[in-house]
């Protein structure tokens, strides 16, 4: 159940979209479309996105130079979370963040369950923080990124959604680095 506190104001949030394939383009990239829609939709700003080949460097430099953006709150990756050998973007996830968000994986599998059943298990997605930015690595299918926007994104990147979410807590992410 979703609970929005109405005395909260609405913030909205700076996010970026990496689509990760060796196939795709921007023109022809069919995931990274679906998050721009729900992310505007929902009132944030998307402010970058690109596509990177399925190659953990890539992944990683794309990610870190981000990360270092400080107009960039949120990275949202959508491809390369399978078991396959050209699926490492859990990889170049772990390579540049600080500290990783179990529960982001493990709930994201459980609503997936409910769809695809025991096919959820082929899905290596992964929450992170990463120099006070939160990265999101998402399956590459439309309805995966639906269910991991619609189910849970949306609602921890609402700063009014209770009892808490991801957006009060951006102001202390980067605590650690002063």
């Amino acid at each position: 159940m979703t609970i929005i506190e109405g005395d909260r104001p609405f913030l909205p949030v700076n996010i970026a979209v990496l689509t990760v394939s060796d196939t795709r383009t921007l023109e022809t990239d069919t995931s990274g479309p679906i998050l721009a829609e729900r992310i505007t939709a929902a009132g944030h700003r998307l402010v970058e996105r690109a596509v990177v080949t399925d190659d953990v460097a890539a992944i990683a430099g794309k990610l870190r130079a981000w990360i270092a953006d400080p107009g960039i709150d949120v990275i949202l990756t959508t491809g390369g979370t399978g078991v396959t050998g050209r699926d490492v973007t859990p990889e170049a996830v772990r390579r540049v963040m600080d500290k990783e968000i179990p529960g982001f994986g493990e709930l994201f599998r459980w609503i997936s369950f409910a769809k695809i059943r025991t096919s959820t298990i082929q899905s290596r997605a992964i929450g992170a923080v990463a120099a006070g930015t939160y990265l999101f690595a998402l399956p590459g299918s439309g309805g995966a990124c639906r269910d991991a926007w619609d189910e849970i994104l949306v609602h921890q990147l609402d700063s009014r959604h209770m009892p808490c979410n991801f957006v009060e807590l951006m102001p202390r992410l980067r605590e650690h680095l002063r």
